[in-house]
């Protein structure tokens, strides 16, 4: 189900054992979320890499920056020629000329990726938020 309002947008995709079942271009286990939310400023992936198994290719970027962010699992990350284990908790970021791949340990790996355009934050949270007056229910 998606909804979408001037002011935010919201899809839900089910459990992330499904992520595995997802084919973009002939590669499953990606979904990507900017047409589903309408994203502007960034691109963002929801992952699995099956145990044992890893991306089948190195690839750059022109312009972004990635961001990985490993959810559950383990493996190995490759850039530039060098390999080093990561795991859920890991935080890879990627310049753009970054030659990159990944590869899922002996469980199924899932992480996000997200893609910016490289020197383009203008403002982080503590610049560019703003404290509103008012209540969820929470509050």
């Amino acid at each position: 189900m998606t909804t979408q309002s001037a002011n935010y947008s919201t899809k839900h995709i089910g459990s992330l054992k499904n992520i595995l079942a997802n084919d973009f271009n002939g590669i499953y286990g990606k979904h990507f979320t900017r047409n589903e939310l309408g994203l502007t400023g960034c691109e963002v992936s929801i992952n699995c890499i099956p145990a044992g198994k890893g991306v089948a290719f190195i690839h750059s970027h022109k312009k972004n920056e990635e961001l990985y962010v490993v959810l559950r699992g383990s493996g190995i990350f490759y850039v530039d020629g060098e390999e080093f284990p990561i795991q859920e908790g890991s935080l890879i970021r990627v310049a753009p000329a970054g030659e990159r791949a990944l590869s899922a340990g002996n469980e199924d790996m899932f992480y996000i990726c997200i893609q910016a355009e490289e020197g383009s934050l203008t403002g982080a949270t503590r610049e560019d938020g703003i404290k509103l007056p008012g209540k969820a229910s929470w509050m």
